[in-house]
Formats: C-alpha cells, sequence, structure tokens
C-alpha cells in the first residue's frame, strides 16, 4: 500500500491520488509543533486518531450513474413484430459515467442475451485459382439452398459473393500476353488472373447471387499459396459502400484448398510498401494488389474486429492444420472441412455459424494510461470465470442471458485531467457499451482557495484546505517569511537545540526558523517536538515488538499499559504464571518477579519451584515415618515419636480407598519383606499421609503341587520316549519286510523242468531231402 505523504504546494491534489485510503485534514490548527504541512495527509484511520474532526476530513469517493439502459429485446420469431437491426438489443446497459478515484475500483454489471430471429448478413468469398473448379459447380446453387437453410435461424438474411487469385505480378502469375490470357494449360479456357473482385454485394435475391455465380470463370496463378488476405482486406474496409454491410451479425465465409500468403511476401514481387487497411475498388475489383503488401495477421484481426465481421474458414483437409493455427490469433472465427467438390459447404455455414454464434467474448478499446480493466464472467449452469477467461461465456443458446462483472480501476491521472471514453462490446456483434472515465484529481477544498488571505502573513500567500499555499519568494508555514530577505544562518539558531550544531536534530529542515520533521516511509513513524528531538519508533524493544507490544512510545520511552513495567514495559505485574500446584506463589520458595519465580531456597527449580534434582523422592523420604507411625516398625521405630510428628496419618482399608493425590501412589518394602502402600498430599502447611491398613507380604511355596509336578513330568517324559522308540521299530520293521517282499519277486527260476535234463532222442535231417 502506497505512503500518504506529498509535497506542497500540490499537496492536497497529490495526496488523494495516492490511493485510496489516503485523505487530507483542513482543520487550521491540526498540526503540532514541528509537524509539516505534509502531515495533514495521511491515511484516514490515522487522522481520526490524532483528531481531525469528522467534516475537516477532505476524503473524495468515486461513483458511476448509468446514462443509458434499454432492456434487452425478447422478440420471438414467430411472432408478427418486424424490427429493424437497430432496434433490437442485446446488451445492456449502453451507456454509463464512472467517477474514479485513484485506487478505488468501480464496478457494473453487463448482460448480454442472444435475440432470437436475429438478422444476419454472409459474405462467400471464394478461391477462383485452378484446383478449385469442381468446387465452383456446387457453389452456383449455393445462393437459394443457403437462404432456405437459413429460414429456420433467421428471417432477415441476405448472401454476397467474392472471388480471389493473387497479386497480378510475377513470380505469382504469369505476366506473359499468353499467360495473361489464359493462366491455366491445356485444352481448359480460364479467365484472366485478378487480385480479388466483388462479384456480388449482399442481397436478399438467392436467384440473383445464383446467376452471378453461375457466369464466374476459374483462373490460375504459379504458387500454391493464394492472396486471400487481400481479399479479406477489402472485404473488411470496403463496408457499406461497396459490400453493404448493414449493423447485424456479419459472416464471412473464406472457402479454398490452398494456403496463404502474408506481410513480407509482396517482396518477391517487388511490392514493399505496407497494406494501408483502406478501401480500393475500383469497379469491384481491388486495384492496389500490385502496389500494396499483403496485409499482416495482427493488421487483419484489427480490421475484423473493428467491422464486427466473424471468419468462417472453409478449407479442405490438407490445410486444416495451418488454418486451426490462424484460428487462435483471430478471434471469433472458426474452421470447417470442405470436401472436396465443396458439396458440404451448407452444412458446414450452419455449423460453424451455431459455433460461434454460442461464443461470446468481450473486448474493449484501448484504456487510458493508468486504467486497469478486469472481468468476471457468470456463464450458464452456474460456471463462473475470472482472469482471460472472464471475458467470455460458450454454449449460449437463443434467447439465453449471461452477465459479466467490469472491474475498472485508475492509478493515475490524465495529464489534462479530462474525461475519457472506453467502449466494450462483444467481439462479432455490432452493438457497444460506452463507459466514459471521470477522474477525481483535485480535492473540493481546492476550489474554495482564498488567494492572498490575511491568514497568510498579511496576504502572503492562497488558503486552501486549512493551509497556506505561499506566493513566490515566501516561504514558512503561514508564510512569514521571505527567501530573499531573510539571513538564513539568524534563522537556523531556532532550530538548534541547547545550541548544538544538529539543525532540527538531523530529523528534519529549519523553514523560516522553525522544524519541520520529516516523514517516516512507514505512516505510523513519525518525528515531532520542537527540535524533531523525540519520535514513537525508537523505544526499547522486547519479542521484536516495540514496548513489547503492551505500551506505546513517545518521545524514545515507553508508557506502558496497566499491569506492566520496565523500560520495554516487558515486565507483567500478574503473578498467576507464578502460581504452584499447591496454589502457593513459587511454591513457598521463592518470589514473583516479572511474572516468572525467582527460587530463594537452592535447591529447587522449575518455573514454579517446585523441583529439586538433587532432593530424594517423596515416597523415600516419607518411608521410615510413614513405616514406623503405621506399622511399629522401621529404622525410626524407637525415635518416631520426635522425627515424625509432623505427619497426619489416616488408615484406609484397600488400596482402592487411597484418595487421589499430586504425588503418586507410593509403594515401599518393609523390613519383613511385605509391601505397603500410601500416599503422600499438603494441605496449606498440614502434611498428610494416607496408609493401607494391611500389608501385601509375598507367600511361601506350596511343597506338594511341585512334587507332584515333577513326578508327573517325569512319568510323562518317560511315556513320550517309549512312544518315540515303538514308533522308530515299527518303521524299520515295516521297511524291512517291503524289502524282502521286492527281493521274492524279483527270483527267476522255472520249476517245471529239470534244468540238467537230456532227451535221449536224436532227430537227423536227410541233407538230400526235397521234401517230396
Amino acid at each position: 500500500m502506497p505512503t500518504c505523504s506529498c509535497l506542497f504546494p500540490l499537496c492536497p491534489q497529490r495526496c488523494i491520488q495516492i490511493g485510496e485510503n489516503c485523505a487530507w485534514c483542513t482543520d487550521p490548527d491540526f498540526l503540532k509543533q514541528g509537524e509539516p504541512t505534509s502531515t495533514r495527509c495521511d491515511d484516514l484511520h490515522i487522522l481520526r486518531k490524532k483528531g481531525c474532526k469528522e467534516k475537516m476530513v477532505e476524503n473524495p469517493r468515486g461513483g458511476q450513474k448509468v446514462e443509458q439502459n434499454i432492456p434487452v429485446t425478447n422478440r420471438r420469431k414467430d411472432t408478427a413484430e418486424r424490427l429493424r437491426p437497430e432496434e433490437i438489443t442485446q446488451i445492456q446497459p449502453q451507456k454509463l459515467t464512472l467517477t474514479l478515484r485513484m485506487g478505488e475500483p468501480q464496478s457494473f454489471n453487463l448482460t448480454f442475451k442472444r435475440a432470437e430471429d436475429y438478422p444476419i448478413d454472409l459474405y462467400y468469398l471464394m478461391d477462383l485459382s485452378y484446383s478449385m473448379h469442381d468446387d465452383l459447380q456446387n457453389v452456383k446453387k449455393l445462393g437459394t439452398a443457403l437462404m432456405q437453410e437459413m429460414q429456420a435461424i433467421t428471417s432477415d438474411f441476405r448472401i454476397g459473393f467474392g472471388s480471389f487469385v493473387e497479386k497480378t505480378v510475377m513470380p505469382f502469375i504469369s505476366t506473359t500476353p499468353a499467360g495473361l490470357r489464359n493462366p491455366c494449360t491445356g485444352q481448359y479456357d480460364c479467365a484472366s488472373p485478378f487480385s480479388y473482385k466483388n462479384v456480388l454485394s449482399l442481397t436478399s435475391n438467392g436467384k440473383e447471387f445464383n446467376h452471378l455465380v453461375s457466369q464466374q470463370q476459374i483462373s490460375g496463378n504459379l504458387d500454391s499459396p493464394e492472396g486471400g488476405f487481400d481479399a479479406i482486406m477489402q472485404v473488411a474496409v470496403c463496408g457499406v459502400s461497396q459490400i453493404g454491410w448493414r449493423n447485424v451479425t456479419r459472416l464471412l465465409v473464406f472457402s479454398t484448398d490452398a494456403g496463404f500468403h502474408f506481410a513480407g511476401d509482396g517482396k518477391l514481387g517487388g511490392i514493399v510498401l505496407p497494406n494501408d487497411g483502406k478501401c480500393h475498388l475500383e469497379n469491384n475489383t481491388y486495384s492496389m494488389s500490385h502496389y500494396y503488401d499483403y496485409p499482416s495477421i495482427a493488421h487483419l484481426v484489427q480490421k475484423l474486429s473493428d467491422n464486427n465481421i466473424q471468419t468462417i474458414f472453409a478449407v479442405t483437409q490438407d490445410f486444416q492444420d495451418i488454418y486451426q493455427e490462424l484460428k487462435k490469433l483471430i478471434p471469433k472465427s472458426a474452421v470447417g472441412t470442405l470436401s472436396s467438390n465443396s458439396s458440404n459447404v451448407i452444412q458446414l455455414i450452419i455449423d460453424a455459424y451455431n459455433s460461434l454464434s454460442s461464443e461470446v467474448i468481450l473486448e474493449n478499446s484501448k484504456l487510458p494510461k493508468g486504467v486497469n480493466i478486469a472481468y468476471t464472467a457468470y456463464c450458464k449452469n452456474g460456471v463462473v470465470q475470472d482472469g482471460e477467461d472472464g471475458r467470455k461465456c460458450v454454449n449460449i443458446s437463443i434467447g439465453d442471458a449471461v452477465s459479466f462483472n467490469i472491474n475498472i480501476t485508475a492509478h493515475e491521472c490524465p495529464k489534462d485531467n479530462n474525461s475519457q471514453t472506453v467502449k466494450i462490446k462483444p467481439l462479432g456483434f455490432n452493438e457497444e457499451v460506452e463507459v466514459v472515465l471521470k477522474f477525481i484529481c483535485q480535492c473540493e477544498c481546492q476550489h474554495e482557495g482564498i488567494p492572498n488571505s490575511p491568514l497568510c502573513h498579511n496576504g502572503n500567500g492562497t488558503f486552501e484546505c486549512g493551509a497556506c499555499r505561499c506566493n513566490k519568494g515566501r516561504t514558512g508555514h503561514m508564510c512569514e517569511c521571505s527567501t530573499e530577505e531573510v539571513n538564513t544562518e539568524d534563522l537556523d539558531g531556532n532550530c538548534r537545540r541547547d545550541n548544538g550544531s544538529e539543525i532540527c536534530s538531523n530529523n528534519g529542515d529549519c523553514i523560516c526558523g522553525t522544524c519541520e520533521c520529516k516523514k517516516r516511509e512507514n505512516p505510523e513513524e513519525r518525528y515531532s517536538g520542537k527540535y524533531c528531538e523525540c519520535d514513537n519508533f525508537n523505544c526499547d524493544r522486547y519479542d521484536n515488538k516495540l514496548c513489547g507490544g503492551h505500551g506505546r512510545c513517545e518521545c524514545r520511552v515507553c508508557i506502558c499499559d496497566a499491569n506492566y513495567t520496565g523500560s520495554a514495559c516487558d515486565c507483567p505485574l500478574d503473578t498467576t504464571p507464578c502460581l504452584a500446584a499447591n496454589q502457593q506463589i513459587c511454591n513457598g520458595r521463592g518470589v514473583c518477579e516479572c511474572g516468572t519465580c525467582r527460587c530463594t531456597d537452592p535447591m529447587y527449580q522449575g518455573p514454579t519451584c517446585e523441583t529439586c534434582r538433587t532432593c530424594p523422592g517423596i515416597c523415600s523420604q516419607h518411608k521410615d515415618c510413614v513405616q514406623c507411625r503405621a506399622f511399629g516398625s522401621g529404622e525410626k521405630e524407637k525415635t518416631c515419636e520426635e522425627d515424625c510428628r509432623y505427619l497426619d496419618l489416616i488408615i484406609v482399608e484397600n488400596l482402592s480407598e487411597l484418595p487421589e493425590s499430586t504425588h503418586p501412589t507410593c509403594k515401599e518394602r518393609a523390613d519383613n519383606d511385605c509391601w505397603f502402600y500410601y500416599t503422600y498430599s499438603v494441605n496449606g502447611t498440614q502434611e498428610i499421609v494416607h496408609v493401607v491398613k494391611d500389608q501385601d507380604c509375598p507367600k511361601g511355596p506350596d511343597i506338594i503341587p511341585i512334587v507332584v509336578g515333577v513326578v508327573a513330568g517325569i512319568v510323562l517324559i518317560g511315556l513320550a520316549l517309549l512312544l518315540i522308540w515303538k514308533l522308530l521299530m515299527i518303521i524299520h520293521d515295516r521297511r524291512e519286510f517291503a524289502k524282502f517282499e521286492k527281493e521274492k519277486l524279483n527270483a527267476k527260476w522255472d520249476t517245471g523242468e529239470n534244468p540238467i535234463y537230456k532227451s535221449a532222442v536224436t532227430t537227423v535231417i536227410n541233407p538230400k531231402y526235397e521234401g517230396k
């Protein structure tokens, strides 16, 4: 946030320009000793805190006034009512005036509603190079067919036609006589090349469109890119006079099967002059294509936007990528895929129109220097967008209303302080909101200034806004000094404290023998005093806070709040933090200083002097006295009455009856190896011990169960070993039997014949026997 400080003589004027929270005090008695006139300019809450009356505060505020607010049109297509385009309203309000205070934003709401049956002008711009010859046949029937289809959208539709080829210079076309007569090769008869022709201005006669388009001939050129940008520029800028655009929805259909030339390409043909963005149609033909270069994309975007033209690029599949990139640079444009012979052009146009008309994008004219604008969009289905997306809403149907909150802030005044005008409109639509900006650059009290006022030392200045604005050659709070007549050294002597060498303690300027203290960058910090010797920011600090955050700094000394003391107000007088658990301050073993215990007993320490690291524990400390008082035993059995009379002993029946205490329950071992339980507590000066009546003595072992257990264990172990031995023997026997059975099966002897028996019969075969 800017610091509210300024320099005279323009102090009141400068003050209100610094920021929306800065104000000026006009009270003549407001300034204190040593304070400069600029002290009158400060944050509003500081001026009030320093005693400036409300009616003496100059703090102008901005505002707004709606000048024209015609409601959006609710006409329906099926009604008999027929309105002229200028009678249809789609944006509200239409004109308003904003009064801007520097740094103070002003916001207003803008409503947009798509009107049903809104008139449409469509201009069909076609590439007539040779590659488009088959497309021309389908376009010749476009007029009446498109008129019929558009009847479903609007009853007021007009259509026009234009064509383009290329600049009529080398190397874009052949400039030989034969090439100029017929740029096509072979048996094709083509028209002479041309840059752009307006064949038919916008008309509602579809038959005339068909008739004129049917008379068109294909032409040709040498290179692949075409001169379509020249044609688009002429269609945009030749507007009402040549093309016949109305203030309605304007659509430009750009149909081609090739790329495009843009700014700089004209140098190939010796054309170096930039496109001038003006209309040059003679006999409906662009006459300066050989003189001016192609327009740049940015130039084209500007002219299309200025003339509210929405562009539909109907291009073949091969060039979709390049025109999709071009679409990103041209707001409110669409790209459709054209079939090889343009047979789908009507459906392409309708789809692209629905896409364009369902989106609203706000743009504004150039803003004055130092003025910012921000948008927030409230779209359908509760969608809220801000930033760059705050300018647009999508998926808007006919009859849908969307709203935008527009926030305008000025950060500096224009040099002439005159009003400025900013226009806001939805892209592609002719309607706009006119916003007149007025700037608050002066205080009202400046208009009531009294020249040569007697309040300013015999009329040596103008008394305005509670202070004197001195005439030339005069100085001082009341213009009492002359810069030419006074002796500076004499006046400086009045600004030295105790005849020292420092003027105004080096914290101010000696103006006419009076110290005017400097202002700090932080408006909360300031110098004061006759010699600027005091300030409110050089006091002692505690915890990195001035006066510990518990006081105020006056002339470098802390004035502490109640319950605080010390040079930095760092010493609280409250003793609550010093209370120990027994509700004694510092546990009775120290004193409370600045909210902290200072322990007087060196054995104790801690926040409340309750910790004693060298002291025995509570349980072991009182063990012997409890044992002798409760059970008549222990080391102090004989001296119990003398040493342990300080304890008040209370016997309880069991452990559960011991009361709760700030100290843990004690469990101590007696001389007979029994345990006894007790608790220790303090009530004021009385030390109380609650002891369980019976001791917890350990019982001796039961012999019989031990003997039975040992015998049973031996028997069980023996049985287990026998079972294990028996199991191992069974496993061994089964393995041996299985081995025997296997060997028995493998034995091979024949019990039917004696192996040593030999037969007595000998058989002899006659070798001569032939079996006859």
